[in-house]
């Protein structure tokens, strides 16, 4: 095994406040040459010539004892030293001269550090916003492009993505309008008793359920189960590299994944608005017929005489978010970037993305309906 060599020592020289530097200066004898560098602080000159081995750490330790300025000058005039070794202090001082000249640099305040982060979420924001109209874009352009060449459509991957898309959620999507029918009704019973008008409880169902109810409950379940499994099945993909192998193909992966699933919920939510939408009325006329003693006929008359405006406000909003669902879920998954841990990630984001998308658009909307008088 090598040796480390000797240790570095300071001497006192014949010149009074000189020191002679003697064994090795190097990194492995750092702990105790610091030692030695504290005991003799003070020293105005320094002989370097009985210095065995020298490296960086030990010309910090020189300069730390003497100063830059006063190292430098051993370096300039003690030509007993090689070329090497004065180069080796030159270099040293100069970094030391730059570290000693760049500012301190003061850790950022609460209020700093708080409006950087705002800054940065607000610039990550933007980038998806614009990352998400343009994928936007692009599917439309496929969809215009495909739109006139029917033999290039993937009927049979279309008509899995219905079943998955609408038929696996009929019942969900059933039973929760149903309960949320329920729990309208009862609230507004309990509001309008106060005021002796509980027979209103069921124009609230209705109008609620045909404007917003309906389409919103259906939109925002579509989003929790659809967004996350396009994001996943593309995201697994993308994993599995079976979307380079497309590409290697010949293939357009946007046209042979995201357009079969955009036309898919484009077909369905709507019909799962729908459903929702019958699905509320008959819980809200359920408890209206049972628990308020109001006569059957006198709900569905109630049912019929609210106007079909209202029915195709709410209808109408169906394929925006069903669209928008699809191209965020489908999005996401495009951007997974190759691990199980990053699937998990953008299928997270894809739902929280597509339910606040559909919750924005649809407080929109109601303001535009609202100014418009619709």
């Amino acid at each position: 095994m090598q040796s480390d060599g000797t240790p570095g020592a300071l001497q006192q020289g014949h010149a009074g406040q000189c020191l002679v530097a003697t064994g090795d200066w190097t990194l492995v004898h750092y702990a105790t040459l610091c030692g030695e560098v504290e005991r003799n602080r003070g020293a105005e000159a320094l002989e370097l010539d009985q210095v065995l081995r020298l490296d960086t750490a030990g010309v910090v330790l020189f300069a730390r004892l003497l100063g830059v300025e006063r190292l430098r000058l051993v370096a300039d005039g003690d030509r007993s030293l090689s070329a090497e070794r004065r180069a080796l202090l030159r270099t040293v001082c100069d970094a030391l001269d730059k570290v000693q000249q760049q500012p301190e640099q003061r850790a950022p305040s609460a209020l700093t550090d708080g409006l950087a982060r705002i800054g940065q979420a607000v610039q990550l924001h933007l980038q998806n916003l614009v990352g998400l109209l343009g994928f936007i874009g692009l599917t439309l352009a496929i969809a215009a492009r495909l739109i006139w060449r029917p033999r290039r459509w993937r009927m049979n991957a279309l008509m899995s993505q219905i079943q998955y898309t609408g038929l696996n959620a009929l019942p969900i999507v059933a039973l929760l309008t149903f309960m949320i029918g329920a729990v309208v009704a009862f609230l507004g019973a309990t509001v309008l008793d106060a005021f002796g008008a509980s027979v209103y409880t069921v124009d609230l169902v209705a109008y609620s359920f045909m404007r917003e109810f309906g389409v919103l409950l259906a939109a925002i379940l579509v989003a929790g189960r659809t967004a996350s499994a396009f994001t996943a099945q593309i995201g697994s993909m993308k994993v599995n590299e079976e979307i380079d192998a497309l590409r290697v193909q010949g293939f357009d992966p946007a046209e042979w994944l995201v357009l079969p699933r955009v036309l898919a919920l484009l077909i369905t939510l709507p019909l799962l608005a729908f459903v929702g939408l019958v699905s509320g009325l008959l819980g809200g006329g359920l408890v209206a017929l049972l628990a308020l003693d109001i006569p059957l006929g006198r709900i569905m008359a109630i049912y019929r005489d609210v106007p079909l405006q209202h029915f195709l406000v709410g209808m109408g909003k169906a394929p925006l978010f069903a669209f928008l669902i699809a191209v965020i879920g489908c999005r996401e998954g495009f951007r997974v970037s190759g691990s199980a841990e990053s699937v998990g990630q953008h299928t997270t984001s894809s739902v929280v993305q597509s339910i606040f998308v559909v919750i924005l658009v649809d407080a929109l909307a109601a303001l535009f309906f609202m100014e418009m008088g619709w």
